[in-house]
């Protein structure tokens, strides 16, 4: 079975049995915070992926980082996915947890680029265009700088890419200058 197949049904039997507890906001925090933990730290990442450290220190680890914040479901959750054998599959499900998620709560991710710092005006104009181009009913933002473009900006979404900065404007107008020569 492949890796995404494995973390799509186990991030799935846990969104279920949180909605069926009322705790989904508090897990999608916990796997929201694993997320961001197993990117930022490559210890842990090779740790969960090592087929030579044991399941028992695997589990002893977790708990130490963990149980103190994340909820009883959430360490339970990770007491049989480390006894099951499959704590090598925890980042991408929780990867496939926190996608899971958006897609219960309608959210879709956006990528705004421009080339300098986004107005308040702005980003409320790009969410609503998304909200309107899209079956969601809010929009997560990564706003990123890059003075590359020169003016206007770069919106992506849903596999969609709306280029409206300075630099692609002038790459068109140079490639119709040099076409007719």
């Amino acid at each position: 079975m492949s890796v995404q197949r494995i973390a799509s049904r186990y991030a799935k039997s846990i969104i279920d049995l949180a909605i069926e507890r009322n705790e989904l906001e508090a897990v999608h925090k916990d796997f929201t915070s694993l997320n961001r933990d197993v990117k930022a730290n490559r210890d842990l990442y090779l740790l969960l992926k090592s087929p030579i450290v044991s399941v028992d220190k695997k589990s002893n680890v977790l708990k130490a980082l963990y149980s103190q914040s994340f909820t009883p479901l959430t360490m339970s959750f990770f007491d049989i996915i480390v006894r099951k054998r499959r704590e090598a599959y925890l980042p991408e499900i929780a990867l496939d947890f926190v996608n899971q998620y958006r897609a219960y709560h309608s959210i879709t991710s956006a990528k705004l680029i421009s080339a300098s710092a986004v107005s308040d005006e702005l980003r409320q104009h790009v969410e609503k265009f998304v909200i309107e181009h899209t079956a969601c009913k809010s929009v997560e933002f990564q706003i990123q700088i890059d003075p590359t473009i020169i003016g206007g900006f770069i919106l992506e979404f849903e596999d969609k890419r709306y280029d409206a900065s300075a630099a692609a404007k002038l790459a068109k107008m140079r490639t119709n200058f040099a076409g007719k020569n």
